[in-house]
């Protein structure tokens, strides 16, 4: 029997957003060159950010309205106070079908028993080399072994995680092979991402490595098979013969997946953004502390939602694009 899935939530190309990513703070620590500015962001007052109960209240609007993943997000979310018990609370929402985090994976073997048993199903930890000098260099900060550790945690704890990689042309790309070694023994898939364009973080066409490049350098040394996809899948995915994990890239630059994206994302500070590369939002925390009814709060989304463009500008323009840093996003 096909969900229902809410009119608010469909768009006037017919794409339901069924996946909402929601960051739980804006705060990070480490200072990822592509995702914050050098010189940070200043710090928002927490009483503009989103308490727990009020992202619990809004997931569980989106779930009744036809949401059936949810992703947390940050800045870092492991270092927002409560993330575990928000985690129990919205996994004790049975028509949730899917409860992931992306972390950078620094907190992870502190606080990973704890999310586990609290119920959640999935984890995307990014790592981008496994140099300790060249990590600090892209993250400027240390914590290589700290990132390492969670990994193996969570490999051992039964989790199959996404190794998330932003390949940085002159930085890392020379560690791409190692990343597809790493996924020989153990069961991962290791997603190489394409480097995008966010305000601060210097984005050149130079620093970019296409997903072209990358399958012909991979592909020179391994058989890439290509594995089926989900309809709403971002990731082009691969097995390589005798290897335990699998290989994907993200290609949001050189070929989008735009005619089939089901994602909304809800900032820290409660605002809705329909595409991570639209500058268009829509304030539901405003709305909800002004005392917005339920019919209230889902008038402004199906506004939002039908304001969604069918693609996002091609990489030639998104630079120039007024638009948060990843950092206040939240991927």
């Amino acid at each position: 029997m096909a969900m229902r899935v809410h009119p608010a939530l469909v768009d006037t190309f017919g794409r339901a957003h069924t996946y909402l990513r929601i960051a739980l703070t804006e705060r990070c620590n480490l200072r990822c060159v592509y995702c914050m500015p050098e010189e940070g962001v200043p710090q928002r007052p927490r009483e503009e950010l989103l308490t727990l109960e009020e992202i619990h209240e809004l997931a569980r609007l989106f779930v009744r309205l036809g949401v059936r993943k949810i992703r947390l997000t940050g800045g870092e979310p492991l270092v927002r106070r409560g993330v575990e018990e928000l985690v129990a609370r919205l996994r004790a929402m049975p028509e949730l079908e899917t409860l992931a985090m992306t972390t950078n994976g620094l907190l992870l073997a502190e606080k990973l028993p704890a999310l586990h048993r609290a119920g959640l199903d999935q984890l995307n930890i990014s790592l981008d080399s496994f140099d300790p000098v060249k990590f600090s260099l892209i993250a400027r900060r240390p914590g290589l072994e700290r990132v390492l550790e969670g990994i193996e945690l969570a490999i051992a704890l039964g989790y199959r995680p996404r190794i998330n990689c932003v390949v940085l042309r002159g930085i890392n790309d020379d560690e791409v092979l190692d990343f597809v070694a790493f996924a020989r023994t153990r069961p991962v898939e290791v997603r190489f991402i394409e480097y995008m364009p966010f305000e601060g973080n210097r984005w050149t066409t130079d620093r970019l490595v296409p997903y072209g490049e990358l399958l012909e350098r991979i592909g020179s040394v391994y058989r890439l098979e290509p594995l089926a996809g989900g309809p709403h899948d971002t990731a082009k995915r691969f097995r390589i013969p005798g290897f335990v994990g699998t290989i994907g890239f993200i290609t949001s630059m050189t070929e989008h997946f735009c005619s089939t994206c089901n994602r909304l994302r809800l900032t820290a500070d409660g605002h809705l953004k329909v595409c991570l590369f639209g500058p268009q939002e829509v304030s539901l925390r405003d709305a909800l502390r002004a005392g917005a009814s339920e019919e209230d709060l889902v008038a402004l989304i199906d506004a939002a939602v039908k304001r969604k463009k069918a693609h996002h500008a091609g990489m030639e323009v998104l630079p120039h694009i007024p638009n948060r840093p990843m950092i206040l996003i939240g991927g």
